[in-house]
């Protein structure tokens, strides 16, 4: 019996994103989307601080960050064009990135050989990266986006041995938040799988998307005041309604937790925080760990249940 197979059909890009700046750039910039390109490109993280953030008179399409520092990130969504090329470069000098990455419909040779170029002729720390995006479709169905890398530094490659130099060079403190981390993203992968965590990292910290770009749920441990947290933190270019709309929904969404929430809008910065903390946990009490991590465990999956619809029905 022959097997029922289909062909696989590339698609125009504008099949699924009609205009660049209002519906591919809000598309990439969610975190699950960064978290592809990042694979991609061989990255540990991609990590949002801004869609169209402003660099002087211009702006720049996304702005992320990395253990490395600044990354930026431009899009077209047809060949690219010398325009484009000066823009990045612009922008890395305005920013002071670290990493470069243009994406485009398709890269014309003298594109690659510039990115090629820069590479070559650029610091260790400075690494640019050429990406095509391409839609595809196996018969009808759902489109698949997939990024294809043109053009990357020579000696870049995605090594667990970069990560292991790094955790061995940390501090004793930056070795136990490590571990702290992998024992919550183990434990939290035995309760659910729909909730995925970046990779942990020596930090006081671990992101965890909500499906928008601009609000991570965020589990903490605070090693100066020996406290657990997990918060909602909000870094959208409206970060301040975003949290007025959401603190509209105060009573729904604590009702639904069964607890109050701590509702900071943080009025001397740029984000916002909503958080409930646990006191008296000494990230030093390894044998406390198990308790830790439970209750970070639980507190993540009740928040990101109360939290994304609230966050999906915002404007």
């Amino acid at each position: 019996m022959k097997p029922n197979l289909s062909q696989l059909q590339r698609v125009d890009l504008r099949e699924a994103w009609r205009h660049e700046a209002l519906e591919f750039t809000p598309w990439l910039a969610e975190q699950d989307n960064l978290d592809r390109l990042a694979d991609a490109l061989g990255l540990d993280e991609l990590e949002l601080v801004q869609a169209e953030h402003w660099v002087g008179d211009f702006k720049l399409d996304i702005l992320c960050s990395d253990d490395g520092g600044p990354v930026i990130i431009e899009n077209q969504l047809e060949k690219t064009n010398h325009g484009h090329l000066g823009q990045i470069i612009t922008y890395a000098a305005g920013i002071g990135a670290k990493k470069v990455i243009w994406i485009a419909e398709t890269f014309r040779a003298e594109h690659v050989a510039a990115i090629n170029f820069l590479n070559t002729n650029t610091t260790d720390e400075l690494n640019f990266f050429a990406v095509e995006i391409e839609l595809w479709r196996i018969a009808d169905s759902p489109l698949a986006p997939s990024f294809k890398v043109v053009a990357k530094p020579d000696n870049w490659a995605k090594s667990g041995r970069e990560m292991a130099r790094a955790a061995s060079a940390a501090t004793p403190t930056k070795q136990r938040q490590l571990e702290f981390w992998k024992r919550f993203v183990a434990r939290l992968a035995e309760k659910t799988s729909s909730i995925k965590p970046q990779k942990p990292r020596p930090q006081h910290w671990i992101q965890i998307s909500l499906g928008r770009a601009g609000f991570g749920l965020n589990p903490t441990s605070n090693q100066r005041d020996s406290r657990l947290g997990v918060e909602v933190y909000i870094n959208d270019k409206e970060s301040k309604r975003r949290f007025a709309e959401l603190r509209e929904k105060k009573s729904e969404i604590e009702a639904a937790l069964g607890f109050e929430l701590d509702w900071q809008e943080l009025p001397d910065a740029h984000a916002c925080r909503i958080a409930i903390y646990k006191a008296d946990c000494p990230l030093e009490e390894e044998g406390r760990w198990p308790e830790y991590v439970d209750w970070i465990v639980e507190k993540v999956m009740q928040m990101s249940a109360a939290f994304r619809p609230a966050i999906r029905g915002l404007p």
